[in-house]
């Protein structure tokens, strides 16, 4: 009995220890696999220069600045056109009766608006059936134009209507007259030559003008215009009449006058406006 106490009591104790490091075991766990790296030949010859490492593609750095949301599609330009009126100033070479000069300007203001303006002297001797005189002054007109005309691209050419108010300085001298005879039988009597001079004289009208100005070069414009004069006010000389006004051109009825010019000028540009499609189209939303 007692050594079989003792075989189940030996039993017992390697049966404990047994456990014991079975626990321990699983407690550690297994050990940690090693992990190989296969090492690439290309990098050992790359790092002894026998083949040449291959660049990075370069980065764009992101651009920070915006499209302008208006692209510009036209350049408008304003400034001063200047010229001279031809048919004036080359008049005097064929008519011996006639000395004068008109100058020209318009200033564009807007898109479709010009102040324009004509400045001139005139000396002309006029001689009807019954009578001979001279009239020598200046004037000044001005007004504006509307241009009618819708440009291409960078064209500049107008059509353009308006008005101008006039106003004229002179002075008549009567050269010589004749006596109307209402009895032929006798023949005619002869002229009276009178020489009175009349100073001081002024008149005021408006004008309905129409005209056309194209460039022919750059800058260079060459144009003209009809003239519908309406007179508003003059002071007439004693025992006379002002039949021919400075400006005005010759007189009908006393109130209704035409004139002419044919013009050079030159464009002398001081600023641009420029126009895009998108205000284009904001322009026309609005409308």
């Amino acid at each position: 009995m007692k050594h079989t106490l003792k075989y189940i009591f030996s039993f017992c104790l390697v049966f404990s220890v047994f456990l014991a490091q079975a626990q321990d075991l699983s407690q550690k766990g297994e050990p940690a696999k090693q992990t190989t790296t296969v090492k690439n030949p290309s990098d050992d010859l790359r790092f002894m220069g026998a083949i040449p490492e291959t660049p990075k593609p370069a980065t764009k750095p992101l651009s920070t600045d915006k499209k302008s949301d208006s692209i510009p599609v036209k350049k408008d330009r304003y400034g001063v056109r200047v010229g001279v009126d031809l048919f004036k100033l080359t008049r005097g070479l064929y008519d011996h009766d006639y000395k004068g000069i008109e100058l020209v300007g318009d200033y564009r203001l807007s898109k479709k608006i010009y102040l324009a303006a004509e400045v001139g002297t005139e000396d002309k001797t006029t001689d009807d059936d019954l009578l001979n005189f001279t009239t020598k002054g200046s004037y000044l007109k001005m007004g504006f134009d509307y241009n009618a005309y819708q440009n291409w691209l960078d064209m500049e050419n107008i059509i353009s209507v308006g008005l101008r108010y006039g106003f004229s300085t002179f002075n008549q001298t009567l050269n010589h007259y004749d006596v109307y005879n209402t009895n032929p039988y006798f023949g005619e009597a002869p002229a009276v030559i009178s020489g009175e001079t009349f100073d001081g004289l002024t008149a005021h009208w408006v004008s309905v003008v129409t005209g056309v100005k194209a460039k022919v070069f750059n800058n260079v414009f060459v144009g003209f215009s009809l003239q519908l004069n309406g007179l508003i006010y003059n002071t007439k000389p004693t025992n006379f009449d002002n039949l021919y006004i400075p400006g005005f051109n010759r007189t009908y009825d006393g109130n209704f006058g035409v004139g002419f010019n044919y013009t050079v000028s030159y464009f002398i540009p001081i600023y641009k406006k420029r126009l895009s499609q998108v205000v284009k189209k904001f322009q026309s939303n609005e409308k």
